[in-house]
């Protein structure tokens, strides 16, 4: 028995040090977090704009202890604890529940952003949600109050994912359960690193994507260098021309500083710019009206702004209208097929926008959120373009991206804004 005892003992210790090792903490108001909610299941930052009093806070803590609804934990953040996590107050959400390292319920309110997620199965940025659209007419007590009511009520209809087996047993029994209970935690880490890996491999394929993007509109930027340097060219093409260099330069910057998929945002958005002013050089020189400044062709942006909208079907989809340039305009008119831009996915060419969600910033930065049409919305593009956690500009939507399978049981880490500019 002993050298059983000694051997769960040591498995137990492998399991729990390659988790620990990766669960390391975030810094400032997210670590301040993190580190109370290990004891306390409020944390109420008092710099947060929609900070508890005291005696809520309290009554806050005694509903979580009666409501039988496994473990709750709760953190109120100011809206800067969102630059600690890239802006995005999902991501400060998932950071706490990962500092934590524990299973259960997180529901964290950062600035006017209410998010919750879950380890096990419970629908949480549902309830989030739900909560939310209840009470935030009553304030933030008491949109938590109902969000801890409906979890209670969710978990007595159902099992209860993170909770604890409070029966009693030997010494070898409490080995063998403290082996069981590493084992989540093991999971949760590998996930995290595998996640983190394939992040790292996102960027690296989308920036080499992009930077197709960069070189295209260098490239064209230098063919038009000599024309806006002649004496003839006008103050109008020397001045778009100017914005044109500009923006190139500042994608460029953004480029080389992006960390992660979400970044490539900033980089398309400038070089949507920059391709509209050069388009804009390019009338002034030749004496012809400055173009109306359109989003982008859709099947490909470096072919410049959009001159109009044209049906147009994916394979065995509807019609729909999408913005195109007078090139592809007259190939659809013709009965053929746009010239597309290929991502090359598994050794196989395909359209950008089935090429997975790690390529929505990117497409965002070019169309914005509302203007692509809706047939991308969440399906080709993985919703990463139209809501979801990836960026600040979608935030305010409800739930959003999960975490990445295997983090927290596959539980979404979701829910909505109290309102814009901090008001309910």
């Amino acid at each position: 028995m002993r050298l059983l005892r000694t051997f769960l003992l040591l498995v137990c210790l492998s399991l729990l040090s390659p988790a620990l090792a990766v669960a390391q903490s975030p810094e400032g108001s997210l670590a301040r977090a993190a580190e109370a909610l290990r004891s306390d299941p409020v944390y109420v930052d008092p710099d947060a704009e929609r900070a508890l009093t005291s005696e809520d806070a309290q009554r806050l803590r005694d509903q979580i202890r009666s409501a039988n609804a496994g473990p709750i934990r709760v953190a109120i953040l100011p809206e800067r604890a969102k630059d600690e996590a890239g802006g995005d107050a999902s991501a400060a959400a998932r950071e706490i529940a990962e500092a934590v390292g524990e299973p259960g319920t997180y529901a964290v309110i950062v600035g006017s952003s209410f998010r919750a997620g879950e380890t096990g199965n419970l629908p949480a940025s549902q309830l989030a949600s739900e909560a939310l659209q209840a009470k935030r007419s009553d304030g933030t007590a008491a949109v938590l109050s109902d969000f801890v009511n409906r979890v209670g009520e969710a978990r007595r209809g159902g099992s209860s994912p993170g909770g604890r087996d409070p029966g009693g047993g030997g010494g070898g029994s409490g080995l063998f359960l403290l082996v069981l209970l590493a084992i989540p935690a093991v999971l949760f880490g590998l996930s995290r690193r595998r996640r983190r890996r394939q992040e790292r491999e996102d960027l690296a394929e989308v920036k080499e994507f992009a930077r197709d993007d960069l070189v295209a509109l260098g490239d064209d930027i230098r063919a038009l260098d000599l024309d806006v340097e002649m004496p003839s060219a006008s103050p109008e093409a020397k001045q778009h021309y100017g914005r044109s260099v500009e923006c190139y330069q500042a994608a460029d910057e953004a480029w080389d500083a992006a960390r992660r998929v979400e970044d490539m945002e900033r980089v398309s958005s400038l070089l949507e710019e920059g391709r509209y002013e050069m388009t804009a050089a390019k009338a002034a020189l030749a004496g012809d009206p400055i173009p109306e400044h359109r989003v982008p062709c859709f099947f490909d942006p470096r072919h410049g702004p959009s001159t109009t909208d044209a049906e147009w079907a994916p394979p065995g989809g509807s019609p729909r209208e999408v913005p195109v340039c007078a090139a592809d305009a007259q190939r659809i008119a013709d009965g053929y097929e746009p010239d597309a831009r290929q991502v090359a996915v598994g050794g196989q060419s395909m359209p950008y926008w089935n090429a997975g969600s790690a390529y929505g910033p990117w497409a965002g930065g070019f169309f914005g959120g509302g203007l692509l049409p809706g047939l991308f919305v969440g399906s080709m593009l993985g919703g990463a373009m139209f809501g979801g956690w990836g960026h600040d500009a979608y935030a305010s939507e409800p739930g959003g991206e999960g975490f990445d399978g295997g983090d927290f049981g596959g539980g979404d880490f979701g829910g909505g804004d109290f309102g814009g500019g901090g008001d309910f």
